[in-house]
């Protein structure tokens, strides 16, 4: 592959569309497992406060808040630029409420990215989509 600057200003620009769409999913996919580990957290948190003395929930609670937030920032930014079906944000999303569904949207995130690899080395294709 020829280094960026020796590619053509069509294919440059291409590939920083590719590059942008990559990140976007790959923020995503960083934010999923933190945002499901937080979240079970919190739960055990719950009821803690509610069997013992031990109260972390206002500390979960706001690490929780946090992570979701990026979580659903990422995922609008994530659906902004990959053109994903309304199922399947609305998947992700609501992946992202249940306990430990952000696990499960991180591997399926991997999954697609790893399959878009893939099918582009297959098309023999440079710039990756995943």
């Amino acid at each position: 592959m020829l280094p960026p600057t020796m590619l053509p200003p069509d294919d440059e620009g291409a590939s920083l569309v590719d590059i942008k769409t990559a990140s976007s999913l790959h923020r995503l996919r960083l934010v999923s497992a933190p945002e499901a580990v937080s979240f079970l957290l919190l739960l055990v948190c719950s009821v803690l406060k509610r069997t013992t003395d031990f109260n972390a929930v206002p500390v979960m609670g706001a690490i929780h808040g946090l992570l979701f937030v990026l979580y659903v920032v990422f995922w609008l930014d994530a659906w902004n630029r990959t053109k994903w079906s309304f199922g399947t944000a609305a998947l992700y999303f609501v992946l992202s409420v249940l306990p430990a569904g952000g696990f499960f949207a991180e591997r399926k995130l991997k999954r697609a990215a790893e399959d878009e690899v893939t099918a582009s080395r297959t098309r023999g294709e440079d710039a990756v989509k995943a």
